[in-house]
């Protein structure tokens, strides 16, 4: 009899516990990051320091299309790879994500960072000095793009970024500062996982060569 009671309030229990409108076994439906019909595209932002930048070898071939282009600076380091092109080295506690192979999912990553921005992260005007002793402001440019499934693809295709195994270039999450205007989240590619033979850079921004 108390067997049979059990059994009984086991099979209420579930009963109650199992999600409406829904099948046993079955996942919750996964969140649509498509924008939505009429609205605004969705925009995703690039921090580069290296061929991408105006005038260097990458740029018209990658980032044509371009919504806007503006000076901006990041706490890190400037490498130089054997091959002659750089990579940066930021702080791990700087990085708010790595980048995944869904753009439509970094796009909405990088849309809750800037959501939830800090406000102890350093304004407009923050960059001229470093308060690290072992980081300083490495110059770049901020480049803005409405076509996320498009060009995060490419792009990780040029820097040959793989987020399933260890690559020089790592796409990451971090607060870039603009020349004007306050810290906004920004994808960078990082110092990836993969050893190279590294040379420091001494400047705080690389020259095309």
């Amino acid at each position: 009899m108390e067997e049979h009671f059990y059994q009984l309030l086991c099979t209420v229990i579930k009963v109650l516990l199992k999600p409406r409108n829904s099948k046993v076994g079955e996942k919750p439906p996964k969140e649509d990051l498509r924008p939505a019909p009429g609205g605004p595209p969705r925009t995703i932002r690039l921090f580069v320091y290296g061929t991408l930048k105006r005038g260097c070898s990458n740029h018209d071939a990658f980032c044509r299309g371009v919504l806007s282009i503006e000076p901006a600076a990041v706490r890190g380091r400037l490498y130089e790879l054997a091959s002659g092109f750089p990579v940066l080295a930021v702080p791990v506690e700087d990085i708010l994500a790595f980048g995944t192979d869904d753009p439509l999912a970094d796009t909405a990553t990088q849309a809750r960072a800037a959501e939830r921005r800090s406000a102890d992260r350093p304004e407009s005007g923050a960059v001229a000095v470093s308060p690290y002793a072992d980081w300083t402001f490495i110059h770049g440019e901020l480049l803005t793009f409405d076509d996320p499934e498009g060009r995060l693809p490419a792009l990780d295709g040029l820097e040959e970024f793989d987020p399933h195994k260890p690559t020089v270039y790592r796409r990451a999450l971090l607060f870039v500062q603009p020349a004007s205007g306050p810290t906004v989240p920004a994808w960078i590619y990082v110092l990836g996982t993969r050893g190279e033979d590294l040379e420091v850079v001494l400047d705080d921004s690389w020259n095309c060569r």
